[in-house]
């Protein structure tokens, strides 16, 4: 499958939240921790090649993904993505280390989903700000962020991992994981 999205820093979700409804949104999940750990070879060959090797948990869910190198159309993101859900994480995660794989990096993220037309629209809170991640067909996803009031010209284009690492260049105190502070 390939995924299209646009990723928009906003202030708070709880507007964009109210916009949603307001536009006939109707929600998928309710807002939840995820847990993200990302996998690679001790040489670094799926971050140098672009593409990301991830174990998601999210509540009682696990996900394996594989995502491809990312490509852009304009503020549009666009990579091959891979995804199969898991009974055991603990398994997975054993079995990805036999293969040669290592974890190198976790993040969380607090979100919820939504549905708008053809879209999906997930509200993300993260330790380093809120973002509104809109996925569906390339040629809906600017109408969907006008409708939110949304200017997708502030997308981002960098993964939560690449903002992270960008953030830590300003705040060397803080960790290597992007997590919530107990």
């Amino acid at each position: 499958m390939i995924e299209r999205e646009l990723k928009i820093p906003v202030p708070k979700v709880d507007e964009i939240r109210r916009r949603v409804v307001a536009a006939g949104g109707t929600r998928l999940t309710a807002r939840m921790r995820e847990v993200n750990v990302l996998f690679d070879t001790a040489r670094g060959d799926l971050a140098t090649s672009g593409c990301v090797l991830r174990v998601r948990t999210l509540g009682e869910r696990n996900i394996l993904t594989f995502k491809g190198p990312s490509r852009f159309e304009g503020f549009i993101k666009e990579r091959q993505e891979i995804e199969t859900e898991v009974t055991s994480a603990h398994d997975l995660i054993a079995l990805l280390e036999r293969l040669g794989y290592a974890p190198w990096i976790r993040y969380e993220k607090d979100r919820e989903s939504w549905q708008l037309g053809t879209v999906r629209v997930d509200l993300d809170h993260t330790p380093i700000g809120d973002f509104v991640e809109i996925e569906g067909p390339s040629d809906r996803l600017l109408g969907a962020a006008r409708t939110l009031d949304l200017d997708p010209s502030h997308a981002v284009l960098g993964s939560y991992v690449e903002l992270w690492r960008r953030y830590r260049e300003q705040h060397p105190e803080v960790g290597r994981d992007m997590v919530f502070s107990a």
